[in-house]
Formats: C-alpha cells, structure tokens, sequence
C-alpha cells in the first residue's frame, strides 16, 4: 500500500504521538542517545537522497547532520495521514547551502515507534 503523503488533516502538533514529539525534541537537541530508543530495530531513514538502513547508520546520520551545520527549527504544521502516517513540517534556518528550508518529516510508526523517517521538501 503507498501512502498518500498529500493527505490527511491538519492536527496540533501537541497530538503528535509520543514517539515523533520525543523524538522531534531529542533530534532538536542533538541528543543522540534520546534519539535513539524511538526507532525500531529494523527503521529506516531517508534525507537528501540517502537511506540510513540500520541503528548504527541512523546514529550516524543523526551525529553528522548535528554537527555538519548550525540551524533553528522550527515545528510550523502537523497532518494525521492514518493511525501511523504523521507529517511534521519544519522551517530551518541556517548556515546551510541556501541558508533556509521548509522541510516535511514524514513519519511511519509501528508498535509506537519510528519505523521511517523520510525528510524532504
């Protein structure tokens, strides 16, 4: 089944599930071990092109995106696409190529986790 990411209804972020806000907060703080529990074993994470495919990639990918460039973000927008389809928009700004970036992380969850992540505009 694909999921239509374009769907869906507008929610307060405050109805995001715990998971994606625990996780949305740890990867704000570039904190890695807080980042970390909320994927599943087997998750994946897809930004700028690349896929990140097991817990040492991911880590990986959340230790050089922190550290590579200095950012705000900000959560602008929230939609429920289903019961484990979320889409969080953010706003970025900073000393990135382009300097600024509206980004939507689309969320899959199962068992309460993140199973992927997809980071695009």
């Amino acid at each position: 089944m694909t999921t239509n990411w374009n769907s869906g209804t507008s929610i307060p972020a405050t109805q995001l599930p715990a998971a994606i806000t625990a996780y949305l907060i740890a990867h704000q703080s570039r904190d890695l071990d807080a980042a970390m529990p909320h994927y599943t074993a087997d998750a994946t994470v897809t930004d700028e092109g690349h896929t990140y495919s097991d817990p040492a990639a991911i880590r990986e990918w959340l230790a050089t995106s922190a550290s590579q460039y200095t950012y705000t973000i900000e959560l602008t927008a929230a939609r429920e696409i289903d019961d484990s389809h979320y889409v969080a928009a953010h706003h970025l700004e900073g000393n990135f190529p382009g300097g600024v970036a509206d980004l939507q992380y689309k969320f899959t969850l199962r068992s309460g986790l993140i199973q992927r992540l997809i980071i695009e505009p």
